[in-house]
């Protein structure tokens, strides 16, 4: 195998997760740009490390999620950077919050289940949306009569809100114990500062505006049926 020297390596490794167009894991680097090469687990491990402590004061950070590695930028520019889009950031129904945080916090869940702690029937195009965006998942059934699908989020869902595991959403008790739904709806949306356009790779791109100032006042999916 060919040899590399530390500061080739970290070159690399820097380069490669900027340009590609997902997050990388340690495992996709190895076995993509470092094929071929004498780079250990450890070292390059170790590579990863000192680009996220080099980055950490600039605007531009090193993360990871739960696919792998990207650059994106820090949370507190967002306001600034947000400037350089014209489109309108996608807005989101309290709804739809609602029924994300609680499959989030809840997983698995069964619609029924949803149904029961929000008080009204879920609307099937909420369902819809989280599945078609990839945050949300049916992984099996519940074994009661009818067998009702359980729902759980995805890596997708981790990525977009930067967390590395589910370990990582803020408290359960915090969320769920609040009564300003606003703040509910706010602890998810804490995160989700540093995500990026759809239109622009989340290595090279700035983020938008927050969920938190996409919240709709006024529900735009179908209409929910108290029960």
């Amino acid at each position: 195998m060919a040899k590399i020297s530390r500061a080739q390596l970290k070159q690399l490794v820097e380069a490669a997760i900027f340009v590609a167009d997902q997050p990388l894991s340690q495992e996709q680097i190895q076995l993509t740009v470092l094929d071929g090469l004498a780079v250990s687990k450890t070292m390059l491990k170790e590579t990863l490390t000192e680009l996220k402590l080099e980055y950490q004061a600039r605007g531009i950070q090193l993360v990871e999620v739960a696919s792998g590695y990207r650059f994106q930028s820090m949370d507190s520019l967002s306001p600034w950077l947000s400037k350089l889009w014209q489109e309108q950031a996608p807005r989101y129904s309290r709804a739809m919050l609602e029924i994300l945080s609680l499959i989030a916090y809840r997983q698995p869940i069964t619609r029924g289940e949803i149904e029961d702690v929000r008080g009204v029937s879920v609307s099937s195009q909420i369902m819809k949306t989280l599945s078609e965006r990839g945050w949300v998942k049916v992984i099996g059934h519940k074994e009661v009569p009818g067998r009702p699908s359980l729902y759980a989020t995805t890596k997708t869902f981790l990525d977009y809100f930067s967390l590395k595991s589910l370990s990582d959403l803020p408290s359960s008790d915090d969320f769920l114990g609040s009564e300003d739904i606003d703040n509910q709806l706010n602890i998810l949306s804490s995160d989700a500062d540093n995500r990026l356009t759809e239109d622009n790779p989340p290595q090279k791109s700035a983020d938008r505006t927050t969920i938190e100032s996409n919240i709709e006042s006024n529900d735009a999916d179908e209409p929910e049926q108290l029960h």
